[in-house]
Protein backbone atom coordinates (compact mmCIF):
# COMPACT_ATOMS: atom_id res chain seq x y z
CA UNK A 1 0.00 0.00 0.00
CA UNK A 2 1.29 3.40 -0.99
CA UNK A 3 1.90 5.68 1.94
CA UNK A 4 5.19 7.30 1.09
CA UNK A 5 7.21 8.21 -1.99
CA UNK A 6 10.89 8.32 -2.86
CA UNK A 7 12.08 11.38 -4.75
CA UNK A 8 15.40 11.08 -6.59
CA UNK A 9 16.61 14.57 -7.46
CA UNK A 10 19.05 15.32 -10.29
CA UNK A 11 21.10 12.14 -10.01
CA UNK A 12 22.42 12.64 -13.55
CA UNK A 13 25.69 12.00 -15.33
CA UNK A 14 26.35 15.75 -15.58
CA UNK A 15 25.96 16.21 -11.82
CA UNK A 16 27.82 13.07 -10.68
CA UNK A 17 30.32 11.64 -13.21
CA UNK A 18 33.97 12.68 -13.05
CA UNK A 19 33.60 14.33 -16.47
CA UNK A 20 30.06 15.66 -15.90
CA UNK A 21 29.39 19.25 -16.96
CA UNK A 22 28.56 20.42 -13.38
CA UNK A 23 29.73 17.53 -11.24
CA UNK A 24 29.97 17.11 -7.50
CA UNK A 25 32.27 14.18 -8.32
CA UNK A 26 33.33 11.52 -5.83
CA UNK A 27 30.94 12.60 -3.03
CA UNK A 28 28.02 12.28 -5.46
CA UNK A 29 29.28 8.94 -6.76
CA UNK A 30 29.57 7.59 -3.20
CA UNK A 31 25.77 7.73 -2.68
CA UNK A 32 24.72 5.71 -5.73
CA UNK A 33 24.37 2.40 -3.87
CA UNK A 34 22.28 3.98 -1.11
CA UNK A 35 19.90 5.52 -3.67
CA UNK A 36 19.74 2.30 -5.72
CA UNK A 37 18.95 0.30 -2.56
CA UNK A 38 16.15 2.73 -1.62
CA UNK A 39 14.77 2.45 -5.18
CA UNK A 40 14.57 -1.34 -4.86
CA UNK A 41 13.04 -1.12 -1.37
CA UNK A 42 10.32 1.32 -2.44
CA UNK A 43 9.43 -0.87 -5.46
CA UNK A 44 9.25 -3.96 -3.24
CA UNK A 45 7.02 -2.13 -0.74
CA UNK A 46 4.72 -0.88 -3.52
CA UNK A 47 5.58 2.79 -2.99
CA UNK A 48 6.17 5.18 -5.90
CA UNK A 49 9.50 6.59 -7.00
CA UNK A 50 9.72 9.97 -8.67
CA UNK A 51 12.79 10.71 -10.77
CA UNK A 52 13.04 14.51 -10.91
CA UNK A 53 15.54 15.54 -13.57
CA UNK A 54 16.91 19.00 -14.32
CA UNK A 55 16.27 20.04 -17.94
CA UNK A 56 17.93 22.79 -19.95
CA UNK A 57 18.04 23.72 -23.61
CA UNK A 58 21.10 24.75 -25.59
CA UNK A 59 21.71 28.52 -25.48
CA UNK A 60 18.62 29.24 -23.34
CA UNK A 61 19.82 32.55 -21.94
CA UNK A 62 16.39 33.29 -20.43
CA UNK A 63 16.87 30.59 -17.78
CA UNK A 64 18.29 32.13 -14.58
CA UNK A 65 20.80 29.29 -14.11
CA UNK A 66 22.52 30.24 -17.39
CA UNK A 67 24.07 33.19 -15.52
CA UNK A 68 25.19 31.02 -12.59
CA UNK A 69 26.40 27.72 -14.02
CA UNK A 70 27.91 26.30 -17.21
CA UNK A 71 25.52 24.45 -19.57
CA UNK A 72 24.42 21.14 -18.03
CA UNK A 73 21.63 18.56 -18.29
CA UNK A 74 20.92 19.62 -21.86
CA UNK A 75 17.82 18.12 -23.49
CA UNK A 76 18.73 14.97 -25.43
CA UNK A 77 22.28 14.77 -24.06
CA UNK A 78 23.91 11.84 -22.29
CA UNK A 79 24.50 14.24 -19.39
CA UNK A 80 20.79 14.00 -18.47
CA UNK A 81 20.88 10.23 -18.06
CA UNK A 82 20.78 8.74 -14.59
CA UNK A 83 24.19 7.80 -13.21
CA UNK A 84 25.71 4.43 -12.30
CA UNK A 85 23.82 2.00 -10.07
CA UNK A 86 20.78 4.29 -10.04
CA UNK A 87 20.60 4.11 -13.84
CA UNK A 88 20.91 0.31 -13.67
CA UNK A 89 18.04 -0.12 -11.21
CA UNK A 90 15.94 2.39 -13.17
CA UNK A 91 16.49 0.41 -16.39
CA UNK A 92 15.22 -2.73 -14.62
CA UNK A 93 12.05 -1.01 -13.39
CA UNK A 94 11.34 1.85 -15.82
CA UNK A 95 8.17 0.20 -17.14
CA UNK A 96 6.74 -0.25 -13.64
CA UNK A 97 3.87 2.21 -13.10
CA UNK A 98 5.36 3.05 -9.67
CA UNK A 99 8.32 4.71 -11.43
CA UNK A 100 7.53 8.20 -12.67
CA UNK A 101 10.12 10.39 -14.38
CA UNK A 102 9.47 14.13 -14.55
CA UNK A 103 11.47 17.04 -15.93
CA UNK A 104 12.08 20.12 -13.84
CA UNK A 105 13.43 23.52 -14.82
CA UNK A 106 14.01 25.08 -11.40
CA UNK A 107 15.83 23.98 -8.27
CA UNK A 108 12.70 22.71 -6.53
CA UNK A 109 11.12 19.50 -7.77
CA UNK A 110 7.74 21.13 -7.08
CA UNK A 111 8.29 24.35 -9.09
CA UNK A 112 6.40 24.13 -12.40
CA UNK A 113 5.98 20.34 -12.26
CA UNK A 114 2.97 18.08 -11.55
CA UNK A 115 4.79 16.42 -8.60
CA UNK A 116 2.44 17.76 -5.91
CA UNK A 117 -0.61 16.72 -7.95
CA UNK A 118 0.78 13.20 -8.46
CA UNK A 119 1.53 12.85 -4.74
CA UNK A 120 -1.92 14.17 -3.80
CA UNK A 121 -3.67 11.76 -6.21
CA UNK A 122 -1.85 8.89 -4.52
CA UNK A 123 -2.62 10.26 -1.04
CA UNK A 124 1.09 10.44 -0.26
CA UNK A 125 1.89 12.39 2.91
CA UNK A 126 5.49 11.24 3.50
CA UNK A 127 8.31 11.89 1.04
CA UNK A 128 11.94 10.83 1.22
CA UNK A 129 14.42 13.03 -0.61
CA UNK A 130 17.60 11.70 -2.23
CA UNK A 131 20.08 12.98 -4.80
CA UNK A 132 22.14 16.09 -5.46
CA UNK A 133 22.86 18.75 -4.50
CA UNK A 134 21.92 18.75 -0.82
CA UNK A 135 22.18 22.53 -0.49
CA UNK A 136 20.62 23.45 -3.84
CA UNK A 137 17.91 21.32 -5.47
CA UNK A 138 17.33 18.99 -2.53
CA UNK A 139 17.10 21.99 -0.17
CA UNK A 140 14.68 23.92 -2.39
CA UNK A 141 12.53 20.80 -2.80
CA UNK A 142 12.53 20.34 0.98
CA UNK A 143 11.44 23.94 1.62
CA UNK A 144 8.58 23.60 -0.86
CA UNK A 145 7.65 20.20 0.60
CA UNK A 146 7.56 21.75 4.06
CA UNK A 147 5.33 24.59 2.82
CA UNK A 148 3.00 22.03 1.21
CA UNK A 149 2.69 20.12 4.48
CA UNK A 150 4.60 16.92 3.69
CA UNK A 151 6.33 14.86 6.34
CA UNK A 152 9.85 14.51 4.99
CA UNK A 153 12.79 12.19 5.47
CA UNK A 154 16.36 12.39 4.26
CA UNK A 155 19.13 9.80 4.56
CA UNK A 156 22.55 11.44 4.94
CA UNK A 157 23.98 8.57 2.89
CA UNK A 158 21.70 9.31 -0.09
CA UNK A 159 22.35 13.06 -0.62
CA UNK A 160 25.51 14.96 -1.47
CA UNK A 161 26.82 18.27 -2.79
CA UNK A 162 29.72 20.21 -4.35
CA UNK A 163 30.62 21.60 -0.94
CA UNK A 164 30.76 19.72 2.36
CA UNK A 165 30.01 22.99 4.18
CA UNK A 166 26.87 23.45 2.08
CA UNK A 167 25.95 19.80 2.55
CA UNK A 168 26.25 20.05 6.36
CA UNK A 169 24.33 23.36 6.43
CA UNK A 170 21.45 21.81 4.46
CA UNK A 171 21.28 18.73 6.70
CA UNK A 172 21.16 20.99 9.76
CA UNK A 173 18.49 23.17 8.12
CA UNK A 174 16.42 20.09 7.24
CA UNK A 175 16.42 18.94 10.85
CA UNK A 176 16.23 22.20 12.79
CA UNK A 177 14.20 24.46 10.49
CA UNK A 178 12.03 22.01 8.54
CA UNK A 179 11.58 19.29 11.16
CA UNK A 180 12.74 16.55 8.80
CA UNK A 181 13.78 13.13 10.05
CA UNK A 182 17.47 12.56 9.29
CA UNK A 183 18.77 8.98 9.00
CA UNK A 184 22.03 7.39 7.84
CA UNK A 185 25.49 6.60 9.07
CA UNK A 186 27.67 9.46 7.78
Amino acid sequence: MMDKALIIIDYSYDFVADDGKLTCGKPGQAIQQAIAHKFETYITEGNPIFIMMDLHDVNDMSHPESKLFPPHNIRGSAGRELYGAVKEVYEQHKDNPLVIALDKRRYSSFAGTPLHQYLTERQIKIIELTGVCTDICVLHTAVDGYNLGYTMLVDKDAVQSFSQEGHQFALSHFEHSLGMTITGQS
